[in-house]
């Protein structure tokens, strides 16, 4: 995901995105430590990534998240 593409969301959308992407972490990392090999090893860190862009343009707007 784009930084651009994050800017160009709404707040709402923003936060609905942030969520899906913590529930998507959380599930990932939770196949992990349970032994469970993912499909693609890179996929957690581009998780990380995304939410750290999307928090970083909720931060510029003045959101606190």
């Amino acid at each position: 995901m784009k930084m651009s593409d994050i800017r160009k969301m709404s707040r709402e959308e923003k936060l609905k995105k942030l969520l899906e992407l913590e529930n998507e972490l959380l599930r990932v990392r939770t196949l992990i430590r349970s032994g469970g090999a993912i499909e693609n090893p890179g996929m957690v860190k581009a998780i990380k990534k995304d939410i750290a862009r999307i928090k970083l343009a909720l931060g510029e707007e003045g959101y606190k998240v």
